[in-house]
């Protein structure tokens, strides 16, 4: 007998790994600026007086947990089966 192939959950897939694909390159190019935004923190912080350090090494604090952050919703997106419709419970 015949199988019945169903295109639009094919397709469907498709679209959703199109999405995620999408997803995952925006968010590496935030990620990369929020790096470069990191490391001129870093270099402005070697030559600040010492009234501007304090506000210099909070936006620091705050750019590395914000790569923090996004990458772990970057490995968190690498996982098979990332959909909310298709994790298991757990």
């Amino acid at each position: 007998m015949a199988e019945i192939i169903q295109l639009s959950e094919f397709q469907q897939a498709r679209r959703r790994a199109e999405r995620r694909n999408g997803e995952q390159h925006s968010l590496e190019r935030a990620l990369a600026l929020m790096r470069e935004n990191l490391a001129d923190a870093a270099d402005d912080l070697r030559e600040a007086p010492a009234a501007q350090q304090h506000e210099l090494l909070n936006r620091i604090e705050q750019l590395t947990a914000m790569i923090r952050y996004g990458m772990r919703m970057l490995i968190e997106a690498g996982e098979p089966g990332d959909a909310v419709g298709d994790r298991p419970n757990r």
